[in-house]
């Protein structure tokens, strides 16, 4: 950003000094006064210099010819629901200014309004958002989400790319922001302050999964692989068979009582025999 605005300034001077010429000119000819002149050409500079929108909630036209979806419209909540629901949650989330939203309750897990997933199953995929923390939130994006009977304690069961505050005193190890959670760590991460939006990026191809964060590939696993169940065995899913190896699941925004926001949201799928 430095260098666009420093490439804004050389060519406004430039700019003016071309205005300068101009001025001069038609001062000589008395075709209008300095002052005319001066506000003409301090409009343009403004015109020139004035920042574009930015485009949120939408699809490029490349990225409509490569097959994503958004699974926000910045308006509704449609193709969403509650886990264990037939509808959308009634409190504990909102549609403000573009963003979908987690309200803020006190930091329970998924006990105020209750996670969120898409309408839709996924198994082979790429899916990417937006997200912006406040101080101390956590909350989660999980996949290959199943409404497994009984209904566990808490969020539903999924692989998790974890989103959360990395200041926090508990958050350590696979607890990190863009972890897998309790499985495997995010390494080398280029992470926006709190109160910036960050990217999230998860690739699903068969059994190897990759999460990105802002650009940068973060960690990579194989599901079902001799090391990815034995980690399994060692965490709180051991007692989920086969966890994590569905075919296809939901995708799920997690509800823990933080304020977080979410934008610009959407996948494409990937047909393994052409990509």
């Amino acid at each position: 950003m430095k260098k666009w605005n420093h490439y804004l300034v050389k060519n406004s001077k430039l700019y003016r000094s071309m205005g300068a010429v101009v001025l001069a000119a038609l001062l000589a000819l008395g075709g209008c006064s300095s002052e005319e002149a001066s506000q003409e050409s301090n409009a343009e500079e403004s015109q020139q210099e004035a920042p574009q929108a930015e485009q949120v909630n939408t699809l490029t036209s490349q990225e409509k010819e490569e097959g994503w979806v958004l699974l926000f419209d910045g308006e509704t909540t449609n193709g969403w629901r509650g886990v264990y629901k037939e509808a959308f949650p009634e409190k504990g989330w909102k549609v403000e200014d573009g963003l979908l939203k987690v309200v803020a309750s006190g930091g329970g897990e998924s006990e105020f309004g209750g996670d969120i997933i898409t309408e839709n199953q996924y198994g082979n995929f790429e899916f990417s958002l937006e997200f912006k923390l406040t101080e101390g939130a956590n909350s989660g994006i999980k996949y290959f989400v199943k409404e497994i009977r009984p209904r566990p304690e808490g969020s539903a069961i999924g692989l998790e790319y974890q989103l959360i505050d990395d200041s926090r005193p508990d958050v350590e190890g696979t607890w990190t922001l863009a972890s897998l959670y309790e499985l495997y760590r995010a390494e080398n991460k280029q992470v926006n302050p709190i109160g910036e939006f960050n990217k999230a990026r998860i690739i699903a191809r068969g059994d190897r999964v990759e999460h990105w964060l802002n650009g940068v590939k973060v960690l990579e696993y194989t599901r079902g692989s001799e090391e990815f169940r034995q980690l399994v065995s060692e965490s709180k899913y051991s007692d989920y068979e086969n966890f994590g190896e569905a075919e296809e699941g939901h995708i799920l925004l997690q509800d823990h009582g933080h304020e977080v926001a979410f934008r610009n949201i959407k996948i494409r799928e990937i047909d393994l025999n052409k990509n």
